[in-house]
């Protein structure tokens, strides 16, 4: 049996990117190289590992395959970096995941500043909400995520995010210099549960809390503010990505999310990701 890197590289990216169009867009080769590549893997292995109807899943085997072909591949890519490394070069694909707000808010200074820095490492970014984010990093599908609010020891701490009040520029408290929740006690309150619910609930402790309408897409959150169908409280962070005639009010009572980038929990980092947390860290 002659299993080879390059067949099961080909195999997780159409399972990560849904298609083998996309997955040669992420490899860098031809959408027949990847098909070939995969053909390749289950003639050495005699199973089948992808159902090829509409988009591609993996079969039954090819599930229970997901995740030794991680840790292979992993493996080999931490092997080859961690020669480069020695050499003082890190190197590689790095697949970093984090929320929306965290990509629009904070990411491309990061990525601006990672690209100078490391010439040879490309970064590809997932966005997800805070549970999915948490769990790509936790079963590999990506080797270093953004995640809020972490158990103590895990990661770099790159900021925390102070909560706001987002309100229609014409609402009376817009122009105020902070907001206390219970003020905002009269106004239909939409729920943002895409993963800030918890701090939402803490910013209301001790207040009557019944929200009209819950929202997981925030792009939904922030036409629902917008069109007047009520008020809501996100990350300071979505500033980057505030359309016109809404603005952020302080709370008066400060709740914060801490946001860290970390790799995998319990296993060991790629070298690549080990230099890029490191220059935060730095």
């Amino acid at each position: 049996m002659a299993l080879n890197f390059a067949q099961l590289r080909a195999f997780l990216a159409v399972v990560d990117e849904g298609g083998f169009g996309a997955a040669a867009d992420t490899l860098g080769i031809t959408q027949s190289a990847v098909s070939h590549a995969v053909a390749a893997l289950e003639r050495t292995l005699g199973h089948p590992v992808l159902h090829r109807h509409g988009r591609p899943t993996p079969t039954s085997f090819g599930a229970e395959l997901v995740a030794h072909a991680r840790t292979a591949v992993a493996a080999s890519a931490a092997i080859t970096d961690l020669a480069a490394r020695r050499g003082g070069l890190a190197r590689g694909t790095i697949k970093l995941a984090a929320p929306p707000t965290v990509c629009q808010g904070l990411l491309p200074d990061l990525l601006s500043r990672w690209k100078a820095e490391f010439p040879h490492v490309r970064i590809r970014l997932f966005e997800g909400e805070d549970d999915e984010v948490a769990d790509w990093l936790a079963n590999g599908t990506v080797e270093a995520a953004v995640v809020v609010d972490p158990p103590p020891g895990h990661g770099v701490e790159v900021g925390e995010d102070a909560f706001h009040a987002l309100l229609r520029e014409d609402h009376p408290l817009a122009g105020e210099p902070d907001v206390d929740v219970a003020d905002l006690a009269d106004d239909p309150f939409l729920l943002s549960c895409g993963g800030c619910e918890r701090h939402v609930r803490q910013a209301h402790q001790g207040l009557p809390f019944k929200p009209v309408h819950r929202v997981r897409e925030l792009g939904t959150l922030l036409a629902m503010v917008r069109a007047g169908v009520g008020i809501t409280i996100v990350p300071g962070l979505i500033s980057a990505m505030l359309p016109p005639g809404l603005v952020l009010v302080p709370l008066r009572r400060r709740v914060v999310r801490r946001l860290v980038i970390s790799g995998p929990p319990g296993r060991e980092w790629h070298p690549a990701v080990t230099a890029l947390v490191g220059s935060v860290s730095g």
